[in-house]
This record gives C-alpha cells, sequence and structure tokens, in this order.
C-alpha cells in the first residue's frame, strides 16, 4: 500500500488525526503517551506545517494542553481557536482565540484567518458535528500500529447511519485499504522452549 499524495494548501477544512488501528486519537483522559516511538514518513511534520493556515479545537484538549506552540512540537506558528461553551472560564494565552459560536461560524473564522491555506480541527466532537454539516473538504488520518481499546474515539455517533468516504487519489476511491501488523512481543517463545527437561 502507498503512501497518500502530500497534503496541499487549498483552503481545505481537514479534519487530521493520528489514531490507533481501532480507532482512538486519545488514551483514556485524553492520554497521549501511547504515540512515543511511533515514527512517520520523513518530511511529514513539515507537510502539515507549510500548509496549515489555522487550527480549530476543543475545550477539553485545550484544558488537558494548554499550550499554543505545542502544535506539530512547536514547528507551527498560526491563529488557534479553541471552540468552547465556556470562553470566560477559559485560561488567555498568547495567539489563541476562544469562540462561542455554531461549528459553522468557527469554521468560517477560520478560513478567514488561514488566509487561503487550511483549517485543520484538532477534535473528534467538533469533527463529527462539522462532517454532518457538510463541512469536512478531506479526514486525513495515519494509523498508528498500537491497539488502545479505551480512549476517545475519532468518530463515536451511536444510532447513527454510516457515512461514507471516498479515497483520496488514484484508482477506485471506494476500495478497501488493506493493512498488515505482527503483534511486537517483548520474548519469543518456540515450540522447544516451552518444554522442560
Amino acid at each position: 500500500m502507498g503512501d497518500t499524495e502530500p497534503q496541499t494548501a487549498d483552503g481545505k477544512v481537514l479534519w487530521h488525526f493520528t489514531m490507533s488501528l481501532d480507532g482512538f486519537v486519545a488514551g483514556p483522559g485524553h492520554g497521549m503517551d501511547w504515540m512515543t516511538g511511533i515514527s512517520s514518513r520523513p518530511g511529514l511534520i513539515d507537510e502539515y506545517v507549510t500548509t496549515t493556515g489555522a487550527v480549530l479545537g476543543g475545550r477539553d484538549g485545550w484544558d488537558l494542553f494548554p499550550d499554543p506552540g505545542g502544535v506539530y512540537g512547536g514547528a507551527w506558528k498560526g491563529p488557534l481557536f479553541v471552540l468552547t461553551h465556556h470562553p470566560e472560564d477559559a485560561k488567555p494565552a498568547d495567539g489563541v482565540t476562544f469562540l462561542s459560536c455554531d461549528p459553522a461560524e468557527a469554521v468560517r473564522i477560520g478560513l478567514a484567518a488561514a488566509g487561503g491555506k487550511n483549517l485543520e480541527v484538532f477534535s473528534p466532537t467538533i469533527g463529527r458535528r462539522l462532517l454532518e454539516l457538510g463541512l469536512i473538504d478531506e479526514i486525513d488520518l495515519h494509523i498508528a500500529p498500537v491497539l488502545l481499546g479505551d480512549g476517545v474515539r475519532l468518530y463515536d455517533n451511536p444510532g447513527g447511519v454510516p457515512i461514507r468516504l471516498h479515497r483520496v487519489g488514484d484508482g477506485d476511491p471506494t476500495l478497501v485499504v488493506n493493512v498488515r501488523y505482527r503483534p511486537v512481543t517483548t520474548a519469543k517463545t518456540s515450540a522447544g522452549s516451552a518444554r522442560s527437561d
């Protein structure tokens, strides 16, 4: 399976996450330590730093990681918007604007600030709502070789209808993407080593 084409700065609303194979974008309590030791192709971070004009996130993520300089390890600088029902009790930070509006208005504000580059959505909840409103242009996922079993899902909509997607790139857009992994074990047991002498 080949990698996707490089991301372009086309003024898109981009729902962007690294996700575990079982669909989680954060561990329990929004934990991100599971990403330690996971690598991506060379130049991937630079690709997003270059194509991102603004970021839209949610209050839960902000309250846990209140660092506007932490996007892409500090390599990205730009306007960061946090959508919240209670902006009055948010801790102010340089470069961060707290929005209390509907998600569609937040997208309009974010795209205007992005200056023709992409607005990246870093919130599962906001992303789901924007998807329902037809405001997501692309979903960009980096599937990490890990199973978390619990945490914050990328898309959680019990009782909802399936959302059909088309894969971006050449070929049949409905084609299934095939991945194959092997579990990493700390000790390998061979048939002979289990026997007692």
